[in-house]
């Protein structure tokens, strides 16, 4: 779950990329990071993550120091666990959006990190936000797609998708529920979670 795979010829490091948003004081450290542990660059991932993939083991205790300072860290970016939560890369900014989507892309990952019942998954799960209705996040290729939408009363509420993935068999996944109200996501992502770690394929 820290996110630190050995390969090859040496130890590559996840670190997450909170819904995509980086502050320049984090940039400015990745480069850092990128000059002083690896060969001066790192590769961005499709799930907005990054990676260093020249990483000599002795050196992690200070790099994720370092990582610290900017409140960075690679929890949860590797193992059976909830991975990183993605959104439109455009979040913030989009024209098209109803409601800035990493609000609550901030509020599945407070919920779903160190998660006590859901830290040893039969795989892992990963889950893509978008306050769009055109789909820059790919929520449908994701475990659990969440888009923001309005209801016949103009209220705002989530259409959900489950079951997608990226893996050596794409999946999309199905639509279960055309509009969730906001307060009841949690409870309804706790349910779907459960069901998953209960009955998934171990």
């Amino acid at each position: 779950m820290n996110g630190l795979y050995l390969q090859l010829h040496a130890y590559m490091l996840r670190i997450a990329i909170p819904y995509g948003t980086l502050s320049v004081r984090q940039l400015r450290k990745l480069a850092d990071v990128a000059r002083k542990y690896d060969r001066g660059y790192g590769h961005f991932t499709t799930r907005q993550n990054i990676q260093f993939n020249w990483i000599k083991l002795e050196q992690m205790p200070d790099l994720l120091s370092e990582l610290a300072e900017v409140e960075m860290h690679g929890i949860q970016t590797s193992g059976n666990c909830i991975r990183n939560v993605t959104a439109d890369h455009f979040a913030g900014v989009a024209p098209d959006e109803l409601e800035d989507p990493r609000v609550v892309s901030e509020i599945i990952r407070q919920w779903s990190t160190f998660h006590p019942e859901f830290s040893f998954l039969p795989r892992k799960f990963k889950f893509a936000v978008t306050g769009s209705e055109n789909d820059r996040a790919a929520t449908q290729w994701h475990d659990i797609g969440i888009q923001l939408v309005k209801n016949n009363n103009n209220e705002l509420g989530y259409r959900i998708y489950v079951g997608g993935g990226m893996g050596r068999t794409p999946v999309i996944a199905s639509l279960i529920r055309t509009f969730l109200p906001k307060d009841q996501l949690l409870s309804y992502l706790e349910a779907i979670m459960r069901i998953y770690n209960r009955y998934g394929r171990r």
